[in-house]
C-alpha cells in the first residue's frame, strides 16, 4: 500500500497514512482515524489535501543481491557481446548477438 502525506488547511498539521490508490481522504476526522491519532480540537470535517512526495524507492547495490533476487544483469563488453554477470551454472557467461543458445534462462528464473 503507498503512503501518501496530507495538511489540514484548518491546523497546518501534515500527517502520513497508508491507503490504497483508490481511497479518497477529504476531512481531518478521516485522517486521523488513519493514522491512528486524535483529532484534538480540530474540526473532524475541516477539509485536508494529499500533498505531492516523491516516492521511496529502494534499488540493490550489488549484483550478487541482484542475482539472489532472481534478477539477469547484462554488461555490454562489445558489439554483439555482453556479460552475464549474474550468470548460474546453467547459462553462459556470454551472450552473442546472433547465437541464441548463449541466451540467459529467463524461464528458469520466472516462477508463478
Amino acid at each position: 500500500m503507498p503512503t501518501y502525506e496530507y495538511r489540514c488547511a484548518e491546523n497546518g498539521v501534515m500527517l502520513e497514512v497508508l491507503h490504497g490508490m483508490n481511497h479518497k481522504v477529504t476531512r481531518w476526522g478521516e485522517l486521523c482515524e488513519l493514522a491512528g491519532v486524535p483529532t484534538g480540537e480540530t474540526s473532524p470535517d475541516a477539509p485536508v489535501e494529499r500533498l505531492i512526495s516523491a516516492p521511496g524507492l529502494a534499488f540493490p547495490k550489488t549484483t550478487s543481491e541482484l542475482k539472489n533476487m532472481g534478477f539477469t544483469k547484462l554488461v555490454k563488453r562489445d558489439t554483439g557481446v555482453y556479460e552475464n554477470v549474474t550468470a548460474t551454472d546453467k547459462e553462459a557467461r556470454y551472450t552473442v548477438a546472433g547465437k541464441p543458445e548463449t541466451m540467459p534462462d529467463f524461464k528458469g528464473r520466472i516462477g508463478d
